[in-house]
């Protein structure tokens, strides 16, 4: 059942019980709400921006958890409800959505799946779809098809797009590179492995994991005895590993700044949680490369060439929501992000202002690195092999639409499908 507090014209609280709220748990949540009253009506007929039904927030996981420590077990969820005119338009789509009225199904979810799609047509679909595949691909998928001897279904063809796009493959890192009609003996990630081949020193896993890890000193754990039931604290000594991690998150941030930066953190926080067989994250770092902010009037060679039309968000834009999103993502999870840098670029090769715009070089894309550190038991550093028979467990939430085909669109330039598409391929941030 759904519970209202706080007052219509302005906002609500919408709160989701298994059962009827107490009169001391009414006083409780009053009080938490701003001493916001409880509405005693079983809807409100006006016009309201929250959010989507079936996206639980941020926000909305943290208050649960607030209420839960004020010993109110039986609620399920808690959003905030604006209020608005009915013509009412600024709001994000993907994130947010305007209630005619709000009631006792605002949390239902009346979704039914899609049937099957068989792809005729496949080079079509990857347009239509934005799967970045290349013609190479799409002859290949074809003729697979033609070997099969039916039609591949939307989710064959979209998964190929992801599991073999530049983002998980690197075939640009992995290819073969023939220069001078010379064929090179190294591809640029062998020469990027060569290093800690050459020099292994302390390197305990490297580019076997998403996360690598280094001898650490010996630590000192206090801990209960055992995990599984109370007991008493005792000191243990251990071999423990350095972890260490960076990836780029450029495509998310330059389209959707905040959630772009705050997934990239992450992302590499979520990396070092799964290193070996599992370690803990201690500390972030953000890397921000834009083209020049222009923040400021007395910066003359910022001066050096007009600002372009810019995509998505202008670069100020970018450094600012980008810097609170991953900040966020990292405050929520517990994690802080403790260095960064700043580096903006514009430059023009040909010279001249009003030169082709091939002329004209920047950060155009956002460079976005997200990194950290941590630290995990040596005994843990290394996974398993899985051998036959071994049990497979799956973990998870509720999956999206948004954030999907993330990998094959980021592989290709920022613009060139459409924006729905574009924003589609941006996860949003729920740590």
């Amino acid at each position: 059942m759904i519970h209202f507090f706080g007052n219509p014209a302005t906002k609500i609280f919408a709160v989701q019980t298994t059962q009827e709220i107490t009169s001391e748990n009414e006083q409780k949540l009053t009080w938490l709400f701003g001493n916001e009253p409880k509405i005693n009506m079983a809807s409100l007929d006006a016009f309201f921006v929250g959010p989507r039904a079936a996206m639980i927030t941020p926000w909305s996981t943290n208050a649960v958890e607030i209420t839960r420590n004020m010993g109110i077990t039986d609620i399920l969820r808690i959003e905030e409800f604006n209020a608005v005119t009915e013509d009412f338009i600024n709001f994000d789509p993907m994130l947010s959505q305007k209630y005619k009225g709000i009631g006792q199904s605002i949390y239902d979810i009346n979704i039914l799946p899609e049937p099957i799609l068989e792809i005729e047509d496949i080079a079509g679909y990857n347009q239509k779809e934005g799967l970045a595949l290349s013609d190479e691909e799409v002859t290949y998928l074809e003729g697979l098809s033609e070997k099969m001897g039916r039609r591949l279904t939307d989710s064959e063809v979209f998964g190929f797009s992801q599991v073999n796009s530049e983002h998980c493959r690197h075939k640009i890192f992995n290819g073969t590179f023939i220069i001078d009609g010379r064929e090179m003996p190294s591809s640029l990630f062998k020469l990027i492995k060569k290093t800690s081949q050459e020099n292994p020193n302390d390197i305990v896993s490297a580019y076997k994991d998403n996360v690598a890890f280094l001898k650490g000193p010996k630590a000192i754990q206090f801990a209960p005895k055992t995990a599984d039931k109370p007991d008493f604290y005792e000191e243990q000594a251990f071999e423990s590993v350095l972890s260490l991690k960076a990836e780029t998150h450029n495509f998310p941030t330059t389209v959707e700044p905040f959630n772009g930066a705050a997934t990239g953190s992450g992302g590499e926080i979520r990396d070092r949680l799964a290193g070996g067989k599992g370690s803990l994250p201690l500390a972030g770092t953000a890397v921000y490369m834009t083209a020049l902010s222009r923040l400021e009037k007395d910066r003359p060679w910022e001066k050096g060439m007009p600002e372009r039309e810019w995509l998505y968000q202008t670069p100020m834009d970018i450094l600012i929501k980008a810097s609170n999103g991953a900040s966020d993502f990292g405050n929520k999870f517990g994690q802080p992000l403790i260095a960064g840098s700043v580096l903006t670029f514009e430059h023009d090769e040909k010279g001249s202002v009003n030169g082709p715009s091939a002329g004209r070089l920047g950060y155009d894309k956002v460079i976005m690195q997200a990194g950290g550190i941590g630290y995990g038991k040596a005994e843990q550093a290394l996974k398993d092999t899985p051998k036959k028979g071994d049990k497979i467990v799956i973990l998870g939430g509720d999956n999206y639409r948004i954030g999907m085909g993330g990998a094959a669109v980021s592989s290709a330039d920022t613009g060139e499908f459409s924006a729905a598409i574009e924003l589609n391929a941006v996860q949003r941030s729920n740590p």
